[in-house]
């Protein structure tokens, strides 16, 4: 069973960065597919980014276009989520997750997912 652990949450003011790591022991994450996933108090899990394990295609909810980065550092083993220009509605337990058969188009489908990390609280407030 992949095992998928997040880190690098925190509390944060309103325009800060935070920088997200996942990464999975024992497993090699570039052979694999890696989303971020925010779940808020009162709401439903979104999808926030991806990155695809074959030509490193990024997707990106429209939220957070422009101020959120996903990359892979294949030598750490890590996929990173660079958060910047932080808001008070990216205030969410964030997760990293993966898949066995995924599909660009679907990548934002929380139900397609097969393996979650426990999460990370990122919250952002003055």
């Amino acid at each position: 069973q992949i095992q998928l652990v997040e880190s690098g949450g925190g509390l944060v003011q309103p325009g800060r960065s935070l920088r997200l790591s996942c990464t999975a022991p024992g497993f090699s994450l570039d052979h694999f597919p890696i989303s971020w996933f925010r779940q808020a108090p009162g709401k439903e899990r979104e999808g926030v980014s991806s990155i695809s394990s074959g030509d490193g295609s990024t997707y990106y909810a429209s939220a957070v276009k422009g101020r959120f980065t996903i990359s892979r550092d294949k030598a750490k083993n890590m996929v990173y989520l660079q958060m910047d220009n932080l808001r008070p509605e990216d205030t969410a337990v964030y997760y990293c997750a993966t898949a066995h058969v995924w599909y660009p188009s679907e990548w934002s489908a929380s139900g397609n997912y097969d393996y979650w990390g426990l999460g990370t609280q990122v919250t952002v407030s003055s």
